[in-house]
């Protein structure tokens, strides 16, 4: 399996680091990583991770400015793109098809190939013009996962919350990896 991660610059990197972290224990699955530039100034200032130990997570890591990447072809196969998090400004792009960096170019790629996107969107409160995109972007196919956590699991740690919403993600892409626990009923 090989997946596209794009980190963008709203609040919320560790949504995109934690995914790296959990994908690269999964030998069967290869993960090629694009960060925003503020994505890149976020690591440090919401994390205690360097830039250089997220690029370690990747297998492969693109250059937000090289369009013509691997991951900017439809003939470069994939089984899909996780956007996590996912700003208000890379989802305006998204919607409006405006490739003008590669993490977006990917999100494009990967809709007009038919293949799940899925986006984390990170801005509280919505107005109306986060709606619409976020209505838009499900009406061409995006899958939107808001990181919210479940609480019938009781977490009791920040990590535990951030694993509840990154675990229900790779459920999207049918990765169990014992991060959900399961509602059983009441």
């Amino acid at each position: 399996m090989r997946l596209v991660i794009g980190i963008s610059g709203a609040s919320g990197v560790i949504y995109g680091i934690r995914l790296l972290e959990i994908l690269q224990a999964e030998k069967t699955i290869e993960t090629h990583l694009v960060l925003t530039s503020t994505a890149k100034m976020n690591i440090p200032i919401e994390t205690n991770w360097q830039l250089k130990e997220v690029e370690k997570l990747a297998d492969v890591v693109h250059n937000i400015n090289h369009v013509s990447a691997s991951i900017a072809s439809g003939s470069f196969k994939t089984d899909g793109m996780i956007v996590a998090p996912c700003s208000m400004k890379t989802l305006s792009a998204i919607v409006h098809s405006y490739a003008d960096n590669l993490l977006v170019r990917a999100t494009d790629v990967t809709l007009k190939e038919n293949r799940k996107l899925v986006v984390m969107p990170r801005e509280a409160p919505l107005h109306t013009g986060h709606c619409r995109l976020l209505y838009e972007a499900s009406q061409m196919g995006v899958l939107i996962m808001p990181p919210m956590p479940a609480f019938y699991n009781k977490p009791q740690t920040i990590d535990e919350l951030i694993d509840s919403s990154i675990g229900r993600v790779l459920d999207l892409f049918a990765i169990d990896v014992g991060l959900v626990k399961r509602w059983k009923g009441s």
